[in-house]
């Protein structure tokens, strides 16, 4: 499963209006009807980070950070006090439980949208 940490923020929404330059137009899981479908991934993230008293951003980034030790996120801002958040998320402990509870609920969602759209697919591994 793929979705952006951003979406899991909880910044954006069905209602979210891009910039008519921005390239996530042209993405299909940016969609008015897919970001709708895809908040339930969003609410369970904004639970956690309530429990855990973080944010959802920091959820995110600990949850990708616990999936393989190899594995680092690589988050983009352009704002200090969003860098600041996200070096904290390193102090987000996510537990064995925790983590169970992600994965359950992500096994449940069906994640609308393609991450690409058909013109993008295409050029995938080239």
């Amino acid at each position: 499963m793929k979705v952006t940490v951003g979406f899991l923020t909880g910044q954006m929404n069905a209602d979210t209006k891009f910039d008519e330059t921005d390239f996530r137009n042209l993405l299909p899981r940016y969609s008015k009807d897919a970001m709708a479908a895809n908040m339930a991934i969003v609410d369970l993230v904004k639970l956690i980070a309530k429990q855990k008293n973080a944010s959802p951003a920091q959820i995110a980034l600990s949850w990708v950070m616990a999936q393989k030790p190899w594995i680092i996120p690589i988050p983009g801002t352009t704002k200090l006090h969003r860098l600041e958040e996200n070096i904290k998320s390193v102090n987000v402990q996510l537990t064995a439980e925790d983590l169970k509870k992600i994965r359950d609920v992500i096994s449940k969602i069906q994640i609308t949208g393609e991450r690409y759209n058909t013109q993008m697919n295409k050029t995938l591994g080239k």
